[in-house]
C-alpha cells in the first residue's frame, strides 16, 4: 500500500522515471498510506519484525516525511541496518549506502558503497546509478563513466530516458 500509494508521482508526463526527492507527493495517495502505516504499526507492536515488515516500515518513514528534506534519514539508516542482520546481501547493504549519502552526504554515501564488493554489483544497474547520482552531487570526475554503465545496463526505455538526462546534465556541468 505504501509503495502504490507513491505511484501516480513516480513518473513525468512523458513517461521517465521521476526519483523520489522530486516527486510531487501532493499525488501520493493518502488514503493507501493511512492504510499502510495502520498495517505496518500492527505488524511492528507483535515485536517479531521480519524482512517484509521492515521494507514496509521504510516505505512508511519515506510516506511520512512532507518533502524530501524532511526525511528521517537516521531512522531509515536504522530500518536497513535491522534488515541487513536478518538478510545480508548486496542489494541490502546498497540501499543502506544510499540512505547514508543522503543523510550524511554524497561522499559519505560513497565511501559506504566503496565498502560494498563490488564485484556481486557489477552487472547491476541500481549500483551504477546509485553511485553516479553520489558521484554527480560530489562533484566527481567519475560521473558520466557511471551513467554510462548504469545506462548500458538498463532494458527499461523509461530507466534510460531518466538516466540520459541525468548523464547529459552531468556532462553539461563539466
Amino acid at each position: 500500500m505504501l509503495t502504490e500509494a507513491r505511484r501516480p508521482a513516480r513518473t513525468a508526463t512523458d513517461g521517465s522515471m521521476v526519483r523520489l526527492a522530486d516527486q510531487d507527493r501532493t499525488q501520493w495517495d493518502r488514503i493507501l498510506i493511512t492504510e499502510g502505516h495502520t498495517l505496518v504499526r500492527a505488524c511492528l507492536r507483535r515485536n517479531q519484525p521480519g524482512p517484509f515488515q521492515i521494507q514496509a516500515a521504510i516505505a512508511a518513514v519515506h510516506a511520512d516525511a512532507a518533502t524530501a528534506a524532511a526525511t528521517d534519514w537516521p531512522q531509515i539508516v536504522a530500518l536497513y541496518d535491522q534488515l541487513y542482520a536478518m538478510r545480508p546481501n548486496a542489494v541490502i547493504a546498497l540501499n543502506r549506502a544510499v540512505a547514508i549519502g543522503e543523510m550524511c552526504g554524497a561522499a559519505a554515501g560513497l565511501d559506504a558503497l566503496d565498502s560494498l564488493d563490488v564485484t556481486l554489483l557489477e552487472d547491476f544497474q541500481p549500483y551504477h546509478a546509485a553511485r553516479a547520482d553520489l558521484l554527480a552531487r560530489a562533484g566527481r570526475d567519475a560521473t558520466v563513466a557511471a551513467y554510462d554503465r548504469a545506462i548500458e545496463l538498463t532494458a527499461n526505455p523509461s530507466e534510460r530516458r531518466f538516466l540520459q538526462r541525468e548523464r547529459n546534465s552531468a556532462a553539461d556541468r563539466r
